[in-house]
């Protein structure tokens, strides 16, 4: 029913208090006596916000977990009032103000049965203080309650350079009061021995790593009084010793339990499982971590020892192809000769390859010199002496390089993130290795795009790219992603 306004006469529908709109809101104020400002005790050292009385949680800007944290602050104040909250949103406000503000929309009973609708907004001061764990350090950097010794007995760092980036991408380190940098490996220290286990936790996910020992404590101080012991923690965490692109010799033992896998396999990914590849039947397997160090062997070669051919005739055996890991292979018959012998010798190699969908005659390929090799290993001499045929080559990858030596990856385009790590100064022939496996590091992101989703580009960056047609023929697009995290560079 369509009636006069008792207060202003515009036609309204009617209600219960014959009034309309704007002049209920102007009798009745139902955001009289709610707050609307609050204060957020914020620690500008750890990015946290205190949840009363001592919890300190980790909140992103204008998050629904930081718009519910705000709203709890609210909610006693709403139900004293009898008003009820039915929408809520951030007000956009400049990160440096260290202000938050809410709109809220709010609903209460007046006259009658009539329900007034209104809006208002709260505004939360940030107010800096640091964290207990926070001042502890400031007072003595070096205090630490548990540290993470992470370590990979290799010969270069590549992995610890992939590993960083995805402990930015998922900021896995967040809490870590101190990382430095050690031979072999990293160590990471925290406040806390729940942040050390969590954060070893996250490596199991992402590596295939071994517990070397469950937090072995170490006594600090002890109040006799009250009977209270502050220990010191220490998680010795290993990598295996397994990267991609390294050549390997399985173990009689572990080769057998395959089925007869092998024995000469690549090493094509490593995530917190180990995909290996026979590459004269393209046959694979994944081993997990638990099932390699039952049997841990090492790498007969690693990428270091990798040498440049050129491809100077290929046939395909079987155009039929396989599809491992989201990557395409085809076995091909190719005779290559190793670029350091042009102009010294004649030698040409006819071997067998699973790179057959990727090479062209022409092209460059990085592969392993069993010709010439000197190998030092105990199941490989096994072997030998059982008469096992060694290929004079072993092709891992296709080279992107340009003929004329120009590398189509230009690292100074782009940069990547780096965590907040101590570094010691080891000299300038440590300095020049660690730089020349920064550069190996990069070039496996060149080579191999399914790797890219965990770059840690800075802001404003572009990551390395390489023609659409070698992405193409690299990765296989028809499968879904098995949702892995990649560890290996």
């Amino acid at each position: 029913m369509i009636v006069l306004c008792c207060k202003c006469g515009i036609r309204m529908q009617l209600n219960a208090a014959n009034m309309c709109v704007n002049c209920l809101s102007s009798e009745h104020n139902i955001t009289e006596g709610l707050r609307k400002h609050f204060e957020l005790k914020h620690c500008p050292e750890c990015d946290r916000y205190l949840q009363p009385p001592r919890n300190w949680i980790k909140i992103q800007l204008e998050s629904k977990e930081l718009l519910a944290f705000c709203l709890k602050k609210l909610q006693k104040d709403l139900n004293s009032n009898k008003v009820r909250m039915v929408h809520a949103e951030f007000i956009w406000t400049e990160p440096h103000s260290k202000r938050i503000k809410v709109k809220l929309k709010v609903q209460k009973e007046i006259i009658n049965g009539v329900i007034l609708e209104q809006s208002y907004v709260v505004e939360y001061v940030q107010r800096e203080q640091m964290c207990e764990s926070c001042s502890r350090v400031q007072g003595n950097p070096d205090q630490w309650v548990a540290a993470v010794q992470l370590r990979q007995h290799v010969s270069h760092r590549r992995t610890f350079f992939y590993l960083e980036q995805v402990i930015l991408k998922h900021d896995a380190a967040g809490r870590a009061k101190k990382i430095k940098e050690v031979d072999n490996g990293i160590d990471f220290f925290f406040s806390s021995w729940s942040h050390g286990a969590k954060f070893v936790e996250f490596l199991g996910k992402v590596s295939p790593v071994r517990l070397g020992s469950r937090g072995d404590k170490q006594l600090v101080s002890h109040d006799p009084k009250s009977n209270n012991y502050n220990y010191k923690y220490t998680f010795s965490v290993e990598i295996a010793p397994i990267c991609r692109e390294d050549l390997i010799c399985l173990p009689q033992k572990v080769a057998a339990g395959m089925g007869n896998f092998g024995p000469l396999v690549i090493c094509t990914k490593v995530t917190n499982n180990i995909v290996l590849l026979d590459p004269f039947s393209l046959r694979h397997c994944f081993l997990d971590a638990d099932q390699y160090w039952r049997a841990s062997f090492k790498s007969l070669l690693t990428s270091r020892q990798l040498v440049k051919y050129i491809v100077l005739d290929l046939d395909v055996i079987n155009s039929a192809e396989a599809t491992i890991d989201g990557r395409k292979y085809v076995l091909a018959e190719a005779q290559v000769a190793r670029i350091s012998d042009f102009g010294k010798n004649d030698t040409i190699f006819s071997i067998k390859t699973h790179l057959g969908n990727l090479l062209r005659p022409g092209d460059y390929a990085l592969g392993y010199d069993l010709y010439a090799a000197n190998t030092n290993d105990i199941e490989f001499d096994k072997y030998k002496s059982k008469g096992l045929v060694l290929p004079e080559a072993i092709l891992v990858n296709k080279s992107y390089e340009e003929k004329s030596g120009k590398k189509r990856l230009k690292p100074q385009l782009w940069k990547l993130k780096s965590l907040p790590m101590e570094v010691d100064d080891k000299g300038e022939t440590e300095n020049d290795k660690k730089n020349k496996d920064y550069e190996e590091f990069l070039r496996g992101y060149k080579e191999n795009p399914e790797l890219w989703f965990n770059l840690s580009v800075t802001e404003g960056e572009e990551a390395p790219s390489v023609p659409l047609d070698e992405v193409m023929a690299a990765l296989d697009l028809s499968e879904e992603e098995d949702g892995d995290f990649l560890m290996e560079e």
